[in-house]
């Protein structure tokens, strides 16, 4: 498959059915309705909201509502906040009251795991950090200490309640950065719903779309080239799902990209078969944790998962550069782009 540079495609885009574009993404809504364009920073990643509508004020007011929702969502499930809801569990061992919103995406995170078979786990927090204390000194962590973190590493021994959340394992610790990010788009496609927004993109590492796009189609976006940073590897419609991927260039521990930030729990390295994979689902959060679960299961094992779960579909693009997509991945033809 051709890769279609960022320019490029947002140059097409702009020129199509009088839709305005950013970021790669056909923009929905009458296209007389202004186009109202927010950004901010949150759980660790760039957010932007795209919207049109016929008041901007009234955009700006849906936003502002989404944004608020947001940052509600990072105080809860951030490991990057000392306070939050996770990094206090990481730091006692138990989560006393834990809030509705940390026990739904821990429930999830756990149905995942079970559909997985563990491919799918947010205790692998202890094995990020080795890599990322060796990487300090620009090395590799000792195999000894990764075999060390990965005994602490398995999800059957969190206990999520409505009452508490425990860890029934000393030094283990979880991350929900393969989740929360699509658990909070959701919430805040939620949000823009419930504030009258009919045409809306958001992208919080997630993609997430709402009504149509000028033209009355889906919207369209890029997917990322998991080895060039201007390029996209493929377009893809958004079909009123939600699209996540997982790649090993997010972040790495190796400049050949080995050893990455996403985790093999069996093994306690990076996968090797994969460059990244993309999903679509009902769903952001399901997408999210399905990436995350593919990349580790690889294209046949997870292909196996994906015929179990309805109205998913996945794009695999392996290390070597080839492509393996579900016959129902609404691939767009460039030719038809253009």
């Amino acid at each position: 498959m051709r890769q279609l540079n960022r320019r490029r495609f947002m140059l097409i885009a702009a020129g199509t059915a009088g839709a305005a574009a950013a970021g790669g993404v056909f923009l929905g809504g009458n296209p007389s309705w202004p186009v109202i364009t927010r950004h901010t920073r949150a759980l660790g990643t760039e957010v932007s909201i795209i919207a049109r509508h016929p008041s901007p004020d009234a955009a700006d007011r849906a936003i502002a509502a989404a944004f608020a929702e947001l940052a509600h969502i990072e105080s809860l499930l951030s490991i990057y906040q000392p306070d939050s809801e996770v990094s206090r569990l990481n730091r006692d061992g138990v989560l006393k009251r834990p809030s509705p919103q940390t026990v739904q995406v821990l429930r999830a995170a756990q149905a995942m795991s079970r559909q997985s078979a563990g491919a799918f786990d947010v205790t692998v927090q202890p094995l990020w950090e080795v890599f990322a204390a060796a990487a300090k000194h620009d090395r590799l962590p000792d195999p000894t200490a990764v075999a060390a973190a990965r005994v602490v590493v398995d999800w059957t021994q969190l206990e999520v309640s409505a009452q508490q959340v425990r860890f029934h394992q000393s030094g283990m610790r979880l991350t929900l950065n393969g989740i929360a990010q699509g658990f909070a788009t959701d919430q805040v496609l939620a949000t823009l719903r419930t504030h009258g927004i009919q045409h809306a993109l958001i992208n919080a590492g997630e993609q997430a779309p709402l009504g149509e796009s000028a033209a009355g189609d889906p919207w369209t976006v890029g997917i990322q080239h998991p080895r060039r940073e201007d390029a996209f590897v493929a377009l893809a419609d958004l079909d009123g799902r939600c699209l996540a991927t997982s790649g090993d260039y997010a972040t790495t521990f190796s400049a050949d990209r080995r050893y990455n930030h996403i985790f093999d729990p069996r093994s306690g390295y990076s996968p090797t078969e994969l460059a990244s994979v993309s999903v679509l689902a009902p769903s952001a959060m399901q997408a999210d944790a399905l990436s995350t679960a593919l990349f580790v299961l690889g294209p046949d094992q997870g292909i196996n998962l994906l015929r179990q779960l309805p109205q998913t579909d996945a794009f695999f693009v392996l290390k070597d550069g080839g492509t393996i997509a579900t016959t129902s991945f609404p691939l767009v033809d460039e030719g038809r782009a253009a």
